[in-house]
């Protein structure tokens, strides 16, 4: 189909929740696309940070085609080997008791408040199932997990919200403090702030929030669900800030591409979800666990290394060029933000770089770089070429 084909059928019978960009992607190989006209294009965006090995690799391919020709999808009142081996690898590089996978960051992010209110529930009873999250936050689309995003321009136009979230100042314990009571059970934090503009909280900010949860007896939990699996240089975010969480939910980049996501509980938490008191019916699926397992395993420490060293290498060739338009870059591995200073809009910019071939995001008022993992020195200098010629 060309384009406007594409295009046509798209605003026919497709509900208008995107504003799209006016590319219409076919194929792709490493951290390179092509769209249906044959254009290429350099991909900084990874599906939002979904696409952790690219685009074609045969390894994802051989075990996704071996799985689905296998058994495609069970329901989970029987076991299958492929979330099990998944589960094992998760726990075994972490330090975390046991997991529940789920298919999606939001649907992850819900089932770990669920599991910090069972657990406050259980140990308390009623009347403490309050959780703190940071302003700036964004931890999901669906109704709770948008009451627990700290940011006003989301709280809009689908009221009531789900009760029961306070919000606090990052990097600021003072403020922390201050919204704290007796109703609380849990603070939840994004160790980079993703939609909020790629912001790192500090160490010291952590862990003395991890030493509140353990004073004040709440549960700290983890949003790595665009932070995890590889993204910021650890498998896990958390591992680069000395702290234990008591559960950590991930998504995005786990299976390479398919829908897949969880929490991970430690062994304060592991046994707190009993049969019945939650589940899902895709959770776990044969085909996403297998593709799953196939990542962590190609996630070993060399290969962790290189994202570190590529995120180091592309930021500092983004500083080195001195565009007017550009300021610092921050985050971690390939977890990328770069100031836009005034003068200039995230989106015109973004815009403009996309026409000239290299796909990019926004994220607060920056840009937003989330490559594959995979991405070569080669395709790597060809995004930067762009962003050189084209915002000079």
């Amino acid at each position: 189909m060309t384009f406007e084909e594409i295009r046509a059928l798209d605003e026919q019978y497709v509900m208008h929740s995107y504003a799209r960009n006016q590319v219409a992607v076919d194929h792709g190989e490493g951290a390179t696309v092509w769209d249906v006209n044959g254009r290429e294009y350099i991909d900084f965006t990874a599906g939002i940070g979904v696409a952790s090995l690219g685009y074609g690799d045969q390894g994802w391919l051989k075990v996704v085609t071996d799985q689905a020709s296998k058994l495609c999808h069970i329901s989970n009142v029987f076991y299958t080997e492929p979330y099990a081996k998944a589960a094992q690898k998760l726990c075994s590089r972490t330090g975390m008791a046991n997991v529940m996978f789920g298919n999606s960051g939001a649907e992850a992010n819900e089932a770990m408040i669920k599991l910090a209110r069972k657990w406050s529930f259980d140990k308390y009873g009623k009347g403490r199932g309050t959780v703190i999250t940071l302003h700036n936050s964004f931890h999901g689309r669906t109704i709770t997990t948008l009451a627990a995003t700290g940011q006003d321009k989301f709280h809009n136009y689908f009221f009531p919200f789900t009760e029961g979230f306070r919000y606090a100042d990052a990097n600021d314990i003072d403020s922390v403090e201050a919204v704290a009571g007796h109703d609380v059970c849990a603070i939840m934090l994004e160790l980079v702030q993703g939609e909020g503009g790629v912001l790192p909280l500090d160490r010291e900010f952590v862990s003395k929030v991890s030493g509140l949860c353990e004073k004040r007896d709440w549960l700290l939990l983890i949003d790595e669900v665009q932070t995890g699996i590889g993204r910021t240089g650890t498998l896990f975010a958390f591992q680069q800030y000395g702290i234990h969480p008591d559960a950590v939910s991930f998504a995005k980049g786990i299976a390479g591409g398919l829908p897949f996501g969880g929490v991970m509980a430690n062994e304060k938490c592991r046994d707190v979800f009993s049969p019945g008191t939650h589940g899902t019916t895709f959770g776990g699926n044969p085909v996403a666990a297998a593709a799953a397992c196939h990542v962590l395993d190609r996630l070993d420490d060399g290969f962790l290394a290189q994202v570190t060293e590529k995120g180091g290498y592309i930021r500092s060739q983004v500083e080195s060029m001195g565009l007017a338009c550009l300021g610092k870059t921050r985050g971690l591995g390939l977890m990328i933000g770069v100031e836009v200073r005034d003068g200039w809009t995230n989106r015109e910019l973004a815009a403009k770089l996309i026409g000239s071939g290299l796909l990019v995001l926004t994220a607060g008022p920056g840009l937003r770089f989330l490559p594959p993992l995979v991405i070569t020195k080669e395709e790597m200098d060809k995004g930067l070429a762009i962003i050189k010629e084209t915002l000079s």
